[in-house]
């Protein structure tokens, strides 16, 4: 199938039998050889990305083969074709508290802009199990690390992209136990202390095909009916294999922890070589999605935990998925 996107390019795009989401023809966008041949880097995937003076830039998330994390930038000027930079994002190794807690294990970096500030929510692994970490640029040169910003056992942190009645907004993911998990809404008056924390909706709540896990994915986005979020939904199939998905709902503009409509079933499924064989087979993961003016959105998904892919959707088939269950 082809179709035209904004700047009137012909994109060969793959079919799928859930036609809310169309993949690039063109995936995966980007694999562990992309990269500079010495970094050694093996694969690359659940990167968060945003639009910077018009260019797409995306920080992946990178393993070598020593399955060492790294944050690493990558640059498109058309969301599809993307370049790596020569270097890996410099965080903060010397800092004590940063190595204690997450050393070499930092991952799935979301995107959020704020002003003209951009902030980075991201994993942060150790001895102390998962938490969730805050790194802020302005120029995606420079960046400060701010802290960790949620307990232990947290994970999937994702910002709104504006205050909320006053405040700054958070979606998570706390682990429950027997590696289960729901989406909870906090609120925070500098990013750095979060409270007011609120459940949004459970993992087996009106979706039959998530009953194991749910997690927040891309950054929200902001509609006049509600703040249009992508999630990532886990099933367990035969109490041996996890399998990822995506799926979408609305929360309510004023109280995020309302849901004001969901789509029955994901928008997303494990259906390709690439999504089906990988580090983690039957993967597809985002942690980042664009929203162009003329209401295309492009949401960046892992395959596999092993490479990097795109599909293609709009605003209003998200918003007619969420109702027409």
């Amino acid at each position: 199938m082809l179709c035209v996107n904004a700047n009137m390019e012909v994109l060969d795009v793959v079919t799928s039998k859930y036609p809310i989401c169309r993949r690039y023809g063109g995936n995966p966008i980007l694999t562990g050889k992309d990269f500079p041949a010495d970094a050694d880097i093996k694969s690359v995937f659940n990167s968060g990305i945003v639009k910077y003076n018009d260019i797409y830039l995306m920080v992946c998330r990178v393993e070598n083969s020593a399955l060492l994390d790294r944050f690493w930038i990558a640059e498109s000027t058309d969301g599809y074709h993307f370049e790596p930079r020569l270097e890996p994002v410099d965080m903060p190794h010397d800092d004590p508290e940063f190595m204690e807690y997450a050393g070499s294990m930092y991952y799935d970096p979301r995107l959020t802009k704020i002003g003209d500030t951009y902030y980075i929510v991201h994993a942060a692994h150790s001895s102390h199990t998962c938490r969730l970490s805050l790194v802020k640029t302005e120029d995606f040169k420079k960046f400060q690390w701010m802290g960790f910003i949620s307990e232990t056992d947290n994970r999937n942190g994702v910002l709104f992209p504006e205050k909320i009645n006053g405040l700054y907004v958070r979606l998570d993911r706390p682990n429950t136990g027997a590696d289960t998990g729901d989406i909870w809404v906090s609120y925070s008056p500098d990013l750095i202390f979060w409270g007011k924390s609120e459940c949004v909706f459970k993992n087996w709540q009106g979706i039959r095909w998530a009953w194991t896990k749910i997690g927040p994915g891309a950054t929200p986005i902001k509609t006049p009916g509600g703040w249009l979020t992508i999630f990532h939904g886990v099933r367990s199939q035969c109490k041996a294999h996890f399998v990822y998905q995506l799926g979408v709902c609305l929360l309510d503009l004023d109280d995020p922890s309302k849901v004001k409509a969901m789509s029955e079933s994901a928008i997303l499924i494990p259906e390709e070589q690439y999504e089906l064989v990988g580090q983690t087979p039957s993967v597809v993961f985002t942690c980042g999605a664009v929203a162009e003016d003329d209401g295309e959105i492009k949401i960046y998904y892992g395959g596999a935990d092993t490479v990097q892919c795109v599909a293609i959707t709009s605003v209003e088939r998200l918003i007619d998925a969420c109702y027409n269950r």
